[in-house]
């Protein structure tokens, strides 16, 4: 699922906002996950390495840890790519492959599949470090209207996810 396009890195901007504290993304969270993301195209993606805390049975990553790599990084296409805020309605996950905690860097990628309303499907695939698929879900949100997800969320202006000046992805 590699992209031909250019990548730009994605800004978390919660991270000044008082109590924040994100299992999935937030750096200071110490039992967290710390994700970042890129934006390639219309595919969001995420490079992780898994520690052996995340384990479940002996140096394999935790099923429940995969699933949660997994919805954040659909969260982040909500917040990118759909230009708003939302939580996780239904998630449905399938296992494909074994990831082991030892073996590198997983990398995740994620797009926008459909929108109905408000709920959006978001497509995610978790490859291990060889390129191997181990695990793909579709994940749908429920998503707010901008200005509830301004007022309630904290969502901030789009192009606070991104470096200023930095150049748009695509085929330029």
């Amino acid at each position: 699922m590699a992209s031909q396009n250019k990548q730009r890195k994605i800004v978390n901007p919660f991270v000044e906002l008082p109590g924040y504290n994100c299992y999935g993304c937030s750096p200071d969270n110490s039992f967290g996950l710390h994700m970042t993301f890129a934006e390639e195209g219309e595919v969001v993606t995420s490079t992780w390495n898994p520690e052996k805390k995340f384990q479940g049975y002996f140096g394999i990553l935790h099923g429940g840890i995969q699933a949660a790599l997994m919805d954040e990084i659909a969260s982040w296409v909500v917040y990118v790519k759909l230009k708003t805020a939302g939580f996780t309605s239904r998630a449905e996950v399938r296992y494909h492959k074994t990831v082991y905690v030892e073996k590198g860097p997983l990398k995740l990628y994620a797009r926008p599949l459909k929108m109905r309303r408000n709920l959006a499907d978001i497509e995610v695939k978790l490859f291990d470090s060889k390129g191997i698929k181990c695990a793909s879900g579709i994940f749908t949100y429920f998503t707010f209207s901008e200005e509830q997800a301004k007022d309630t969320m904290y969502y901030p202006a789009h192009n606070d996810f991104f470096e200023e000046g930095e150049a748009i992805s695509g085929n330029e």
